[in-house]
């Protein structure tokens, strides 16, 4: 089975930024995602309190998993831990679209730390530090609620009238909603993406090591 994992922060990306990305993902590599899991859940509460989540993998041991990037399953370095060990120990294949990697059980520790490693140095960082909303991001709408449907009847053909009458929702509003958040590429895919050939030796070449 094929997941996707979706979680928004206003820190990082949006929930349809990370759609975009891994449904483009998945359509140049020719992968059919089986269920799509777009966690609403703030990004300060701690893994303990993600009963719903850690609950939806326990569920689906063995399967491959699509994310957009490694701070996406948890921004707190011991969470992240946790989350690696507990994902590998039930055989998930985990696919980090944005660092152009998969790691499994048999991956090297050098390519699991240095996905770590990457998280720790970008919290670390004062430019990228969790302050305000970065330029660029998009606020919550009302409609986020509906995304995951709005793109499924896109991807049915359906037109912006029909989703407007079938969510009972005006259909200006709901198309500056599509336009907006670009959910035509979304839903097929549009977007190319080129992965780097040595995409593993570049996330370890970026552990840095205290002076």
């Amino acid at each position: 089975m094929v997941l996707a994992y979706i979680r928004p922060d206003k820190n990082f990306d949006a929930a349809h930024e990370q759609l975009q990305l891994i449904h483009s993902y998945a359509m140049s590599n020719n992968i059919l995602i089986d269920d799509e899991f777009i966690d609403y859940t703030s990004q300060n509460k701690r893994l303990s309190k993600r009963e719903n989540v850690t609950h939806y993998f326990k569920q689906k041991s063995g399967s491959t998993l699509l994310i957009c990037d490694v701070w996406v399953l948890s921004s707190n370095m011991e969470d992240i831990t946790q989350m690696f060990s507990c994902l590998l120990k039930h055989k998930f294949n985990i696919h980090f679209i944005k660092r152009s990697v998969v790691i499994s059980e048999q991956s090297s520790a050098m390519l699991i730390l240095g996905l770590m490693d990457y998280l720790r140095q970008i919290l670390q960082n004062k430019s990228t530090k969790l302050i305000g909303r970065p330029a660029g991001s998009k606020s919550n709408s009302k409609f986020d609620k509906h995304l995951n449907e709005i793109v499924f009847l896109i991807q049915e053909k359906k037109s912006v009238s029909a989703i407007a009458r079938l969510l009972n929702v005006r259909r200006s509003s709901l198309k500056d909603y599509i336009e907006s958040r670009k959910l035509k590429q979304v839903a097929f895919g549009s977007l190319l993406l080129q992965s780097p050939e040595n995409a593993e030796e570049q996330v370890i070449e970026k552990i840095t090591c205290p002076n």
